[in-house]
């Protein structure tokens, strides 16, 4: 039976002395994946960036793998399994792809030569520097750098923005197939719904900081009245 990764409580979070999240409450299996879904501005961020500590959490709880992350500061948070890919993707522009990689890696399934399998540009591209690949690229090396970690958990926040239709379908392409394995569980950030819950088991809709609705993602994607009201969209 799956377990239990991620449990949060009555999460209320922010910057400075403004709460963004109010009274979030959500669990996740291991292996499972999630959509997290809202209007630009919504949280859909903030909430990926109080998993990982770098927002002040005024109330409720985060707990991982059983440990609850309150005391654990960000830096540490991706050694207890949680892995981050940002929407700035913070590659490093003066290194190889293959040094961004390896400079990075821990023991586990996944290493250079899993992601170069599941990234074939990154190989073709191995002794480009960070700053000579295209965005769609730098989006690889991102998700492929947080992968070296070896994550239970991959965030993923809005990695589709900004990118290349083309580029946009083999990103999903290889998420779903991160999916399929289920060997990590993945939460990913998304305005656009039609393109994540077709590959994804459940979604949450964030509206000004609130969990406003919840359910399987293929629930979600044939409501639209839930879509038109939270997301302004209808069915593909």
């Amino acid at each position: 039976m799956p377990s239990r990764l991620l449990e949060v409580q009555g999460l209320w979070a922010g910057y400075g002395n403004a709460n963004v999240l109010e009274d979030i409450a959500f669990d996740l299996e291991s292996g499972a994946s999630l959509a997290l879904l809202g209007r630009n501005g919504m949280g859909k961020s903030t909430l990926l960036a109080t998993l990982m500590g770098a927002t002040r959490q005024t109330r409720g709880s985060i707990r991982f793998a059983g440990q609850d992350l309150a005391a654990v500061p960000s830096h540490r948070r991706a050694h207890a399994g949680l892995g981050w890919v940002p929407q700035e993707r913070d590659i490093f522009a003066s290194l190889t792809v293959e040094e961004n990689l390896s400079v990075v890696a821990r023991p586990g399934a996944w290493g250079l030569a899993k992601v170069y399998a599941s990234f074939p540009r990154l190989k073709e591209r191995r002794r480009n520097l960070g700053n000579q690949l295209s965005g769609g690229e730098q989006q690889m090396l991102a998700m492929g750098r947080a992968l070296m970690l070896n994550p239970q958990l991959l965030l993923l926040d809005e990695p589709l923005e900004g990118l290349a239709p083309i580029i946009v379908q083999e990103l999903l392409a290889i998420i779903a197939a991160m999916v399929r394995d289920a060997s990590i569980a993945v939460i990913i950030v998304e305005q656009h719904a039609q393109q994540i819950l077709g590959i994804t088991q459940q979604a949450l809709v964030l509206e000004r900081g609130r969990l406003v609705h919840q359910a399987a993602s293929a629930d979600l994607a044939s409501n639209p009245a839930v879509l038109e009201r939270w997301l302004g969209v209808g069915v593909a």
